[in-house]
């Protein structure tokens, strides 16, 4: 009321210039809030007609705030909008013009909540066959995935869609896995772990052939812990993923191919 009162003060009883006053007064405050620190938030996701994918992390100063409705909405609405907008690329509203109206309600949301808001990151995923799937532990960890077979008509099944879901959930367990498989691994890598393990101490007084075959196990071992086709299935750990995978085949009849992942955890460093 006191904010209405000297709203009208202030613009000489003009209604329309009263209300022009308090908005500009509370995007003012939007902005002030906007220097503050956002280390809480929430990750989201939207998939359109399994073809799409979304992966989106939204930040916020409190864990309260982040699991609010008004949040929420606003994280499902900003997935939404990227996947409307296959022109926007980045997140930074100045260089895209066409994401001003996105900006405005950011802006007008942080009013309402009283809190920083930013978003933070996102990725979108265009199928070609097959089926983009996610799935959101607690909105705090996020993986979009896309899973490749040849026919539309498999694509849309039960059997896939439960494949596809059970490989997104097996993502989010394991967060060590980084590629799809271990062809997927950078060579770098692979030289540096060789690197590694040919200096430990315990190699240093055996023959250097047995030395390489040790290495080669140790490598292996390592790659395939970063590797998702190598990981023991979450609901049962006696068939590793790519098993999994194989079965599916055999059982669809046609092929499947794991072709990409991306997992968000709220927070992390992404420097």
């Amino acid at each position: 009321m006191m904010d209405c009162k000297k709203a009208l003060s202030e613009t000489g009883g003009d209604i329309i210039k009263a209300i022009e006053f308090l908005r500009t007064k509370g995007l003012a405050s939007a902005e002030k809030k906007a220097s503050r620190t956002t280390a809480e938030g929430r990750i989201g996701s939207y998939i359109h007609d399994s073809r799409i994918g979304i992966l989106i992390e939204v930040n916020c100063e409190t864990d309260f705030v982040s699991r609010g409705e008004i949040f929420k909405e606003l994280v499902d609405d900003l997935a939404m909008q990227v996947a409307a907008c296959p022109q926007v690329q980045v997140v930074a509203t100045e260089d895209v013009a066409e994401a001003v109206v996105s900006k405005e309600r950011e802006i007008e949301t942080i009013a309402t909540i009283g809190e920083n808001m930013k978003v933070k990151r996102f990725v979108r995923y265009n199928l070609a066959e097959g089926r983009i799937g996610s799935y959101i532990h607690d909105s705090r960890i996020g993986v979009l995935i896309e899973v490749n077979c040849e026919t539309d008509f498999v694509g849309r099944g039960e059997i896939f869609k439960e494949l596809v879901d059970d490989l997104a959930m097996q993502v989010v367990a394991c967060p060590q896995v980084q590629f799809v498989s271990t062809e997927d691994v950078p060579k770098s890598i692979v030289e540096k772990e060789k690197e590694l393990e040919m200096q430990r101490e315990d190699l240093q007084s055996k023959p250097e052939n047995i030395r390489e075959k040790i290495v080669d196990g140790r490598i292996s071992k390592r790659l395939g812990e970063l590797a998702l086709l190598e990981q023991p299935f979450i609901k049962d750990d006696k068939l590793l993923v790519k098993d999994l995978v194989k079965q599916t085949v055999a059982s669809l009849g046609e092929n499947i191919k794991v072709r990409r992942f991306v997992r968000f955890t709220l927070g992390e460093d992404t420097d």
